[in-house]
């Protein structure tokens, strides 16, 4: 699963810096951030935050999204309030097959850069979570669906992406131990080489597959993680700047 993430400006900034277009850059601080609920040092999907993902349809300018995917079916307001929460992932495995997903995989596919991602770990009845980022300190590329809601009441349309997972690697298995669960997920996080390949556009079956072949588990040797301060409840600092730094816990063993 991946419902709590850090997305600082810097990491939404990645790809425009990468590909070297210094107009994107100050379009995307002067017009497109203000749009935003950014900085994200930590949010949740429950929150449904709005930031900025990259599209097949325009994979050098990012668009302001909300995260919680939409499926165009979705007939009103109060029927996308029973959905939302429903929608913040979608299982790699399934999105080609699930009725809320199927659409977007095939059409609508997106990047969201993040910095990394909250874990919780469960140990002796409490939990403690843990803050997961490339060891190199770049920004995670993380493999995500996205699709427009024309609301029919008032006919605006909401921007809204789900982020894809998979299956868990050691790491994660270490740390994702929630017994509820039947095995441990994690996002999907792309290689920078192959970012670019998520955007294709699909033509037929061997490019179906294609996509297919990118959801896999990211590299554990490639990952670090340590664990941070209290994502929930009265000892929540909030969405500060230094809610990613290292958090001790003497009575944590790991």
């Amino acid at each position: 699963m991946c419902y709590d993430i850090k997305a600082s400006l810097e990491s939404q900034l990645s790809r425009a810096r990468r590909k070297g277009d210094p107009q994107a850059i100050e379009e995307i601080l002067e017009k497109l951030i203000p749009l935003t609920d950014l900085p994200l040092y930590h949010t949740s999907g429950f929150s449904h935050s709005e930031l900025l993902i990259y599209t097949d349809r325009s994979p050098n300018y990012p668009e302001v999204s909300t995260w919680g995917l939409v499926p165009h079916w979705v007939k009103n307001e109060d029927d996308l309030k029973k959905q939302w929460n429903n929608t913040l992932n979608a299982r790699g495995e399934t999105i080609f097959e699930k009725s809320s997903f199927r659409t977007s995989a095939k059409n609508n596919r997106c990047i969201i850069y993040v910095d990394g991602f909250y874990e919780h770990h469960h140990f002796d009845g409490n939990t403690y979570p843990f803050f997961i980022y490339r060891k190199d300190k770049n920004p995670m590329a993380l493999a995500g669906l996205w699709s427009e809601w024309k609301n029919p009441d008032t006919r605006g349309v909401l921007n809204t992406f789900s982020i894809v997972t998979t299956s868990g690697n050691s790491m994660m298995a270490k740390i994702h131990n929630n017994p509820k669960l039947k095995a441990p997920r994690m996002p999907v996080i792309l290689p920078t080489e192959l970012e670019d390949r998520w955007l294709d556009k699909i033509n037929d079956d061997l490019d179906i597959q294609k996509i297919k072949e990118l959801i896999v588990e990211y590299p554990h040797d490639e990952l670090a993680a340590h664990t941070v301060a209290k994502l929930r409840g009265k000892a929540y600092p909030g969405n500060v700047e230094t809610i990613a730094d290292e958090v001790l816990y003497d009575e944590l063993v790991f």
